[in-house]
């Protein structure tokens, strides 16, 4: 079992398709937007570790909705990000803020992406990379507050990241997301040869997360709309040219909505 300086991230499931991304040792354990309290719950019984962080990327209910319960548990710090409407939080966070777990010798940056909501943030530290529904292995979240513009910079933001950067999103979404990529660049490498890998991944019940943040720059369109073919299948989209990656952002965003 890791000791507090080798942290492990194991994957809960919830809901249909939520991961909650759990941080360990062998004493202690951190979850990243915990929606459901029961599989935390659970699984800090079985494995005889005490709760010591809870961390929060967006205002959600699946990410946020078992917070509560896990504080009738036990008391321990509730970070997530400034000025959306979360009621347990003990700690508002956003862009250079810094957030410690001395339990498990972790140390994250808070870094402000909107889009998706209008204050998601991200915790990015030990070459690691909590982003809840921003960036999806071979997709990005849906524009529910935010604008194109943001959420474009939000990616670009995450996009200049070392490429070895593991990405822990949100949700199990991956296999859908690989459709529509190749639909947009239906001739890129790459991303036929992840789509075999992470099929194979999923038939055996297994994640296809994490990813890099390499990965994603090779393979989602959402980090692609300076590519030549990502442009053109904008531009078929939208019947119209678009005049810039922002604009190529948000044809191909409509697009995915009604894929």
């Amino acid at each position: 079992m890791p000791d507090k300086n080798n942290f492990e991230v194991v994957p809960l499931r919830a809901f249909e398709d939520n991961y909650i991304w759990t941080l360990r040792n062998d004493r202690y354990a951190a979850v990243v937007d915990p929606g459901d309290e029961q599989p935390v719950l659970d699984y800090l019984q079985r494995e005889r570790l005490e709760l010591c962080a809870i961390l929060a990327t967006h205002h959600h209910p699946d990410h946020v909705g078992g917070i509560a319960d896990l504080l009738a548990h036990r008391a321990v710090p509730v970070y997530g990000p400034r000025g959306e409407p979360i009621p347990t939080l003990t700690r508002a966070v956003g862009e250079g803020d810094e957030v410690e777990i001395p339990q498990l010798g972790l140390h994250f940056s808070v870094l402000d992406i909107p889009g998706h909501t209008r204050a998601h943030i991200a915790y990015y530290g030990a070459n690691s990379l909590f982003c809840g529904d921003t960036l999806f292995a071979c997709g990005c979240g849906r524009l529910f507050e935010g604008t194109a513009q943001q959420m474009a910079a939000s990616l670009a933001k995450l996009a200049a990241l070392p490429d070895e950067t593991l990405v822990y999103s949100g949700h199990e979404y991956t296999l859908a997301n690989i459709a529509f990529a190749r639909a947009v660049e239906p001739d890129n490498e790459e991303l036929k040869a992840r789509a075999a890998s992470d099929a194979q991944k999923r038939k055996s019940d297994r994640p296809t997360l994490p990813s890099t943040i390499g990965r994603e720059k090779k393979t989602n369109p959402f980090l692609r709309c300076v590519e030549p073919a990502v442009i053109a299948s904008a531009n078929k989209y939208l019947g119209a040219r678009a005049g810039d990656p922002v604009q190529v952002f948000a044809a191909i965003r409509q697009w995915k909505n009604s894929f």
